[in-house]
């Protein structure tokens, strides 16, 4: 293979396009959340992850799981909690069985604003989907989001 190898360069292409619609969508949702709710996009993820956990087996997420959950480093995931911790949005707390662990919950504060910021990332992502599907070059890609089902395994 070349580097004007054909299958090479569709390659390059079709990842420019999926690259050019992640921040598309991206942006569009940021814009919409910090202006409705002061939330960024990963924060607003962050919360959304931390709110579906539970108290049975393997419901409760170590830093590493949030991080990787979230697509963030650990030590960013780190400052991204401690952030949205003084704002009074998450606590964290030992692991009761393993005093090395800590893990951090969303606060009744932290739960309402997420319960106000879903409509408007679900609105924005909806909105930012319907433009880049009038866009051929990206209407593929978002046929192929629209027929994911169900969280993609990580």
């Amino acid at each position: 293979m070349t580097a004007t190898d054909p299958a090479l360069t569709a390659l390059a292409d079709g990842w420019c396009a999926l690259s050019l619609l992640h921040g598309r969508i991206e942006a569009h949702i940021e814009r919409a959340l910090q202006g409705g709710h002061g939330l960024s996009v990963r924060e607003f993820s962050l919360l959304d992850v931390l709110s579906r956990q539970h108290d049975g087996v393997g419901g409760r997420l170590q830093m590493k799981q949030v991080a990787d959950a979230v697509v963030l480093s650990q030590s960013a995931t780190t400052r991204l909690v401690t952030r949205l911790e003084e704002r009074g949005l998450l606590a964290r707390y030992l692991c009761p069985t393993d005093r090395r662990g800590i893990y951090t919950d969303v606060t009744p504060a932290g739960a309402d604003l997420l319960a106000a910021a879903r409509p408007t990332n679900n609105a924005a992502l909806r909105e930012a989907l319907d433009q880049a599907a009038g866009d051929p070059h990206l209407a593929p890609l978002v046929t192929a989001v629209e027929q994911i089902r169900g969280p993609v395994p990580a």
